[in-house]
């Protein structure tokens, strides 16, 4: 859906970190290990009670960040087990009463602040450790009579609790620049419990709040009101959305686990990470990449090695990412196409042999470019090839007859490049639309 305050911020920045660390981060083993496991908040205290990230260094997570070229990051405020990174005065189960005694958003946002990066902020509607919030099937307790007799719930109760948290976060730390709510599951149904949705947080009354508060915010689509940021999860597109003025970002792990997991080895490829960049720019949208850093408040070596490459490309590449958006030309076989004014930028995923066809651009193009290294591409119209071999310069003169067959039609423009590919995660040729 359109936000509804549009700010070009969002869609020039294209690359976002999602931070994941919590209690569920000394467990090690998955952001949901409480309801996956069925912890009760007894035994869940246990985390609570060994929080103490002495190796977190706010300074250096930031610029980690931003030398890996992240534009904004989105940090757990609280997730679904109600554990409060913050001071808040709401409960007691907060980051301040643990071993750690620091209010890390408060030092995450300042150092995030300093060196640019966009400050959001995740807060999850589901709280586990809120007596007053009713249990569903997503509870750790869900199968605990004993519990759920003693916890009928308030949801009223609930719901001011939740806004007066989102209110302390939004006067407390300055601007906040996105607001990630997770999330809103209406149509559930487990038969003895119903999902919750709009009506059980209260969210008219919530995103009025929060305009109010701050008017230039952005907020993502989980509310249950058809409307914000969209944000499908784990998944890519297949196409752009049918309106072009809808704001939307795809988030994905690096691990298939949102929280540390220290047993999963599932790593995405830097090449592929990139290529989820490229693919989700190429359609319009932003891609939103999480980290979970360890227990002691360390990236992981993978992680950390596969971000840093994505960041080198991105040093060389970047302007076919930051400001760039979908172009109403459409790519050849294996590649992808961003466009930011009269640049268009060909991201080639697999590298062809000595000349790549483009439909539609014949006679449209002044000047080729490899990105990587700011080298010439000679090209040539097709029209100029015809059908006669003998007319074809020296520098064609060994193209497949199959290219020949393309080639006669006029529109198209083919470029001839190396036949050794660039080393880079993935080359891009830089091609200047001429005016008019």
């Amino acid at each position: 859906m359109t936000v509804k305050n549009g700010r070009k911020w969002f869609s020039e920045s294209r690359y976002g970190l999602f931070i994941h660390f919590g209690l569920y981060s000394v467990a090690g083993r998955h952001e949901w290990v409480q309801t996956l496991e069925e912890i009760s908040v007894e035994g869940y205290k246990k985390y609570f009670d060994h929080f103490n990230p002495d190796l977190l260094n706010p300074k250096e997570w930031a610029q980690n960040a931003k030398d890996d070229g992240f534009k904004y990051v989105i940090i757990t405020a609280k997730h679904h087990d109600g554990f409060c990174l913050w001071d808040t005065k709401e409960t007691s189960y907060n980051v301040m009463n643990s071993p750690y005694q620091r209010d890390l958003l408060g030092e995450l946002i300042e150092e995030f602040r300093k060196v640019g990066i966009k400050i959001g902020i995740y807060y999850s509607l589901l709280d586990w450790y809120q007596p007053d919030f009713l249990v569903d099937g997503y509870h750790p307790m869900r199968n605990n009579k004993e519990y759920i007799d003693k916890n009928p719930g308030d949801m009223k109760n609930y719901r001011q609790f939740l806004t007066n948290q989102v209110k302390e976060i939004l006067t407390n730390y300055g601007t906040i620049d996105y607001l990630w709510f997770d999330f809103s599951y209406k149509s559930r149904d487990w038969g003895t419990s119903v999902g919750k949705g709009a009506a059980d947080w209260g969210s008219v009354e919530l995103e009025k709040m929060i305009y109010e508060i701050q008017p230039n915010i952005f907020i993502n689509d989980r509310l249950d009101l058809n409307r914000g940021v969209l944000t499908p999860e784990q998944f890519a597109r297949n196409n752009a959305m049918e309106n072009e003025e809808d704001v939307w970002e795809t988030v994905q792990t690096l691990n298939n686990s949102w929280g540390y997991d220290r047993d999963n080895l599932n790593f995405k490829t830097s090449e592929m990470v990139a290529k989820q960049l490229v693919d989700t720019v190429s359609k319009g949208g932003n891609f939103t990449m999480n980290i979970g850093p360890n227990a002691r408040g360390e990236w992981d070596s993978t992680s950390d090695e596969i971000l840093e490459t994505v960041g080198e490309w991105l040093r060389k590449h970047g302007d076919s990412i930051y400001g760039a958006t979908l172009s109403k030309f459409k790519a050849p076989l294996d590649c992808r196409y961003t466009q930011k004014g009269n640049k268009l930028f060909l991201h080639i995923f697999s590298w062809p042999y000595r000349t790549i066809l483009l439909p539609e651009l014949g006679g449209k193009i002044s000047f080729a470019r490899l990105l990587n290294d700011g080298s010439e591409i000679r090209f040539t119209d097709t029209k100029n090839l015809g059908g006669d071999r003998k007319a074809t310069t020296n520098l064609y003169k060994e193209i497949t007859e199959v290219h020949v067959k393309e080639a006669l039609d006029p529109s198209m423009l083919m470029l001839n490049i190396p036949v050794r590919r660039p080393n880079e995660l993935i080359p891009v040729i830089e091609l200047t639309l001429k005016e008019g």
